[in-house]
């Protein structure tokens, strides 16, 4: 009898002291887990956009007149002054046809002159009876020929100057300069039409173009009216591998939106003083429209994707992990991500090592 006492004794005691190893290792089991509260600041809201830069202005400089070309005087893809001379088309004849239409000129004037002095002549001798009224009608016929032969003497004189001026091509404005089209020694035949010598490109201020659907310009619109005003600006970035970010300035919008693409086209206008930025390139193009006072953010490495989107494990008062589906906006400052709505800003979430954690899960939370 007392030995089986003593032997029921000895069980209990094993089984008590396997309990208590057992609740002793269970607290110990609850794994650590990285947690924080949403940060909670203000954000402006952007929208990304295709377009493509152009130049201020693009002019082809052109030969008007016929001749040889004797003088290139700028470097292919560099920059020019305004005024600086950049071809020189033989000018020999157009100079000489000057000289004859001067000559012509003075020719004209002369014989203004002696039309006039012969009409005074006959405005007094008419009155003498000297002459006939016909002959002093005749005499102010003189002149009023003469005053006309005068104006086309004048008008070739300017025809011919101008020609001559078409023989050295001058840069209208400053800019970059393409390769010119003819060499030194080439003949043009620009009086019958005119021969493209090369392209000048006003670069140092650059014309952003972009689209943008007429339903979401309206939607954006009405979201800036009921919030705080935001300047006409956006960014202009050239793409990955290119941080460097262009400010520029909204000032124009078409009055019209496109029947076939359904979009409003936008510009905007940017300074391009060293001219690195090129007409023709491809740019990306951030649009602000809305400001968030109170934005909701979260690393973007925080949150997890599976087939019902994006999702993040909170961690309520009680230490239990919950899976949460939430919707997000757009990434801020290239690690943070703006969520919409799933989220409060006094709940807390698991950082990281998602793989570690699951829905219903006690977890014992580290606040980072």
């Amino acid at each position: 009898m007392k030995r089986e006492l003593y032997v029921t004794l000895s069980v209990v005691v094993l089984l008590l002291m396997g309990c208590g190893d057992k609740k002793t290792g269970g607290a110990e089991e609850f794994p650590e887990i990285s947690v924080a509260y949403p940060l909670q600041e203000e954000i402006v809201l952007t929208k990304e956009y295709p377009g493509y830069l152009t130049t201020e202005k693009t002019v082809d400089l052109v030969a008007r007149v016929n001749g040889t070309i004797q003088q290139i005087s700028y470097l292919p893809g560099r920059r020019v002054k305004k005024g600086q001379v950049l071809f020189l088309i033989e000018p020999t004849v157009y100079q000489d046809n000057v000289l004859q239409a001067e000559a012509a000129l003075n020719t004209a004037r002369a014989n203004l002159e002696y039309a006039r002095n012969n009409y005074e002549r006959m405005t007094e001798a008419v009155k003498s009876d000297a002459v006939s009224q016909i002959q002093v009608a005749q005499a102010a016929s003189n002149v009023a020929t003469a005053k006309a032969a005068v104006s086309n003497a004048e008008a070739a004189l300017n025809t011919a100057r101008t020609n001559l001026g078409y023989c050295t091509v001058r840069a209208p404005y400053d800019g970059t300069m393409s390769r010119s089209t003819v060499d030194v020694g080439s003949f043009v035949a620009g009086s019958g039409q005119p021969v493209t010598l090369a392209t000048i490109y006003k670069d140092d201020r650059l014309y952003a173009y972009f689209n943008v659907s007429d339903n979401q310009w309206l939607s954006m619109e009405m979201q800036r009216r009921n919030s705080a005003a935001l300047p006409d600006s956006v960014s202009i970035n050239l793409g990955e591998g290119l941080p460097m970010d262009y400010p520029a300035t909204m000032d124009y919008m078409s009055p019209n939106v496109d029947m076939q693409t359904g979009t409003l086209s936008i510009r905007a206008s940017l300074d391009n003083p060293k001219g690195f930025l090129k007409s023709g390139m491809y740019v990306s193009i951030t649009l602000p429209y809305l400001r968030r006072p109170d934005a909701l953010l979260v690393p973007d490495a925080s949150i997890g994707t599976d087939q019902l989107g994006k999702f993040l494990y909170v961690v309520n008062d009680s230490n239990t992990v919950r899976y949460r589906h939430i919707e997000v906006g757009q990434l801020v400052n290239d690690s943070l991500r703006y969520v919409t709505s799933g989220l409060s800003p006094r709940e807390r979430y698991v950082t990281k090592a998602l793989m570690k954690v699951r829905d219903g899960m006690t977890v014992r939370p580290v606040e980072q």
